[in-house]
């Protein structure tokens, strides 16, 4: 690869970055790889995420505005799933067609390099505009069967050998286990966070075609309990002082010492069950609520726990949490933790219930099951479920 290609791919990106820095943005947060056994351009895998991978021979037959066109294709087709969605339809050349006839609509022509589908490529077909990649597909099948498109039948018989439309590094993701492309997805969901976070700070404007997509990623259901006004009346007067020097700020009355800031601050344990008896939906609504927990003002630290702690961390709504765990079910090392350490005003437990009841349990304890679970009242202090 040259200098020259090279430039080629910054100064774009920068332009991307001026003209839509939601994308931008994203392609900042993508590994990049040159190689020349792929015809054009495409994603491929790069450890649990992806990487984009390029031709850079091809690179050089396109000017600024077609290098921005190709790169925002390759990152829709991120953004819209179809990496590890391809599996599911079995003409995968269909699928391919369809997948850039959805996606180049959100490009603009003069951007788009020479042979990029569109909804004119198919004119004997009338496809209707932004009906998704699943309609395009079945018009497309049906178009097959049928005979009624002399056009497609032409590129599809050039998908016959290495073509422009092949996506070829997308056969590294049907290789995947199911658990193994969650993990991917996974991963694209936090960049695609990471880059709506960063165009908001920007004060950038959000791309309409993923606004929805986006909006899921933030998403958090209702609180199912009044954790504002409980925890006032749970935690009560058992906050801890905080103090801290100021270095502009003086005392008015004793000049020679310096400012004290003085904050009252809850610090709540919260202990997640792990355990494999926790299904994934009841994880799911535990976490909804730690969001809302947090709202409250209170500091928040999360230990997830099945028969061990495996993880203790403050909680932070911007960040994904992994779930770890899953073994069989012990309350008691949480239950030791909070009372070997003294910063912790209040001890929350969410769980379905499934265990004995710990030995020593703080005065301030509320146990929280799940809405699946069974009520219980064998657990020390207070027991709410959600619903």
């Amino acid at each position: 690869m040259s200098q020259i290609t090279a430039d080629k791919i910054s100064k774009a990106s920068k332009l991307l970055i001026f003209e839509e820095p939601f994308y931008g943005l994203f392609l900042i947060g993508l590994n990049k790889t040159f190689r020349k056994d792929i015809p054009t351009a495409g994603v491929s895998k790069h450890g649990i995420g992806v990487q984009l991978s390029i031709n850079p021979d091809f690179i050089d037959t396109l000017n600024d505005k077609t290098i921005i066109g190709l790169l925002k294709h390759e990152l829709l087709h991120i953004a819209f799933g179809h990496l590890t969605m391809r599996d599911l339809y079995s003409d995968h050349k269909l699928f391919n067609i369809a997948a850039d006839i959805e996606i180049n609509q959100y490009i603009k022509p003069d951007y788009l390099p020479e042979g990029g589908m569109t909804l004119d490529s198919f004119p004997e077909l009338n496809l209707p505009p932004k009906a998704g990649t699943k309609t395009y597909y079945d018009l497309l099948q049906q178009a097959k069967d049928d005979g009624t498109s002399p056009t497609l039948d032409n590129i599809l018989s050039q998908m016959d050998g290495e073509s422009i439309y092949d996506h070829k590094t997308w056969d590294e993701f049907e290789e995947l286990s199911e658990a193994e492309k969650k993990l991917i997805e996974k991963q694209i969901d936090h960049q695609l966070k990471e880059a709506t976070e960063a165009t908001e700070k920007r004060k950038g404007d959000l791309p309409g075609e993923l606004k929805e997509r986006l909006a899921k990623l933030f998403h958090v259901e209702p609180a199912k309990f009044d954790w504002k006004g409980y925890l006032r009346r749970f935690v009560g007067n058992s906050s801890i002082v905080y103090t801290k020097k100021l270095r502009r700020k003086f005392n008015k009355r004793y000049i020679e010492n310096p400012g004290l800031k003085i904050k009252f601050k809850n610090h709540v344990l919260v202990g997640i069950d792990t355990s494999g008896s926790v299904s994934s939906d009841e994880l799911k609504e535990f976490f909804n609520e730690l969001h809302h927990m947090h709202k409250t003002g209170h500091k928040i630290t999360v230990a997830q726990c099945d028969t061990r702690i495996n993880s203790i961390e403050d909680f932070n709504p911007k960040k994904d949490f992994d779930i770890k765990g899953r073994g069989g079910t012990e309350f008691q090392p949480v239950i030791d933790h909070f009372n070997q350490h003294g910063r912790y005003t209040a001890l929350i437990y969410l769980t379905d219930g499934e265990c004995y009841a710990p030995n020593n349990c703080p005065k301030n304890t509320l146990w929280v099951l799940s809405s699946r679970s069974q009520m219980t009242d064998h657990l020390p202090g207070k027991t709410i479920q959600l619903n």
